[in-house]
């Protein structure tokens, strides 16, 4: 075991187990709770919890944040480190082993308990992790963690110390995660001109920096493909909502029977962040492919009514369709393509489409999209990665156009032939 204080600690051979587990418990007063390697839950993060709830925190973060949680815990139960009695040495130390080492290996619940837990890994023509996939050409999965993760787990531990910092929680006297030394003295932006727009100021001292992703749009021609390669009229009705009214693939599985209006085009969902409910436009395929699942679905018996969900799993017994079923599906489409697209994805590929309609004012995109502010647009209206390259391949096509195929060259004047009978002489 490495030391647990001080220089000496081994990072480079510090493996994180898989001990203790974050529990999801069905109970709206108590969505998920953070158990220890003996089965009890860990009090701080209980009481964490309970006042993310109290603040209208959705149950949703509250799991982000419990998988945070969970890794720190981790660390400090294989040091021998209580959660109060951390340092700035131990938040240093775990945002560096973050920061380097690989992910651990998860391994499948089919393999646990086996002698044969961690098969060999099978040859395959899936791109190395972290490799450009070769179809969509977006980033794989990496064996590090990513930036993103990085950033979000520094600031849920930060705000978690800070919350018993002001609770006088057990013996905790300092915050393991400082902020940045820029702003020991002062908040962040605190001279900011009010002409100027705010600027992105790092807030944690071990908060990396995390570049602005840049969304993906599904080309029309993979799209189809991908389409193509769907299962059931189920799949089918689901990619033609996603990609034609922009909800989040979580919203759109909370439509019930009463909310799909085909004679109105539309279909209502509930938004992720307000719960508010929302009535968006969809493309008649859409409509056309619901019904077909329907009436497929109907017949086999899936509960049907005004007050019934939507959605349903194809196979008996019939469930409510989740998301991770619905990533599931989309998962096993893209294999087929051997692209690495997420429902996401079809999200960005509808705003595109909306943005690019010059009749489509976007003030209505960001209402259909229920974004805050119209600045969110901006990066839908830059040129994307596609784009780009496709207007960089035409410009060497029509280099290469032009070099095979040169203009003719301009016919020279006659010249003057009074001016030749003086320059050289001749009759006058």
């Amino acid at each position: 075991m490495p030391e647990t204080r001080g220089p000496g600690r081994d990072l480079s051979t510090f493996v994180l187990p898989e001990i203790g587990k974050l529990y999801e418990t069905g109970d709206p007063w108590e969505p998920y709770r953070l158990l220890d390697p003996a089965g009890g839950p860990v009090q701080p993060v209980e009481l964490y919890f309970t006042d993310l709830l109290a603040s209208h925190t959705p149950a949703t973060t509250l799991r982000s944040y419990g998988n945070d949680l969970l890794r720190w815990w981790r660390f400090l139960w294989v040091l021998g480190i209580e959660w109060d009695r951390a340092t700035r040495t131990d938040a240093r130390d775990f945002m560096l082993w973050m920061q380097l080492a690989d992910k651990p290996v998860r391994v499948h619940w089919r393999h646990r308990g086996r002698p044969d837990a961690n098969p060999p890994a099978r040859p395959t023509d899936k791109p190395s992790p972290g490799t450009p996939n070769p179809v969509t050409g977006k980033t794989t999965v990496g064996k590090k963690y990513a930036k993103s993760t990085q950033a979000h787990c520094e600031t849920v531990l930060r705000t978690f110390y800070d919350f018993h910092l002001e609770a006088n929680s057990g013996s905790l006297l300092i915050n393991p995660f400082p902020l940045d030394r820029s702003r020991r003295k002062g908040r962040a932006n605190a001279h900011h001109n009010p002409m100027d727009e705010f600027k992105n100021a790092r807030k944690g001292r071990y908060r990396p920096t995390v570049p602005e992703r840049i969304p993906r749009r599904i080309p029309d021609d993979k799209y189809t493909e991908v389409f193509a390669g769907l299962r059931s009229h189920r799949d089918r009705a689901l990619l033609a909502f996603w990609v034609s009214t922009g909800a989040r693939a979580s919203e759109l599985l909370t439509s019930q029977g009463r909310d799909a209006l085909p004679g109105q085009q539309l279909i209502g969902v509930i938004r992720k962040g307000t719960k508010n409910y929302q009535q968006l436009p969809a493309s008649p395929d859409a409509f056309v492919w619901l019904r077909l699942y329907q009436e497929e679905a109907w017949r086999k018996g899936v509960p049907r009514g005004r007050g019934e969900p939507l959605w349903w799993t194809l196979r008996r017994p019939w469930r409510t369709l989740n998301y991770h079923a619905a990533r599931a599906m989309f998962v096993r489409a893209n294999e087929l393509l051997g692209s690495n697209w997420t429902l996401h994805d079809l999200r960005h590929t509808a705003t595109f489409r909306m943005t690019e309609d010059p009749e489509m004012s976007l003030v209505y995109v960001q209402h259909i999209l229920a974004h805050k502010y119209q600045t969110t647009l901006q990066k839908y209206l830059n040129p994307s990665k596609d784009e780009v390259i496709t207007a960089g391949l035409a410009h060497f096509a029509r280099l290469e156009l032009r070099r095979k195929n040169p203009p003719p060259a301009p016919s020279a004047s006659a010249y003057n032939p009074e001016s030749l009978n003086v320059l050289f002489g001749g009759p006058r």
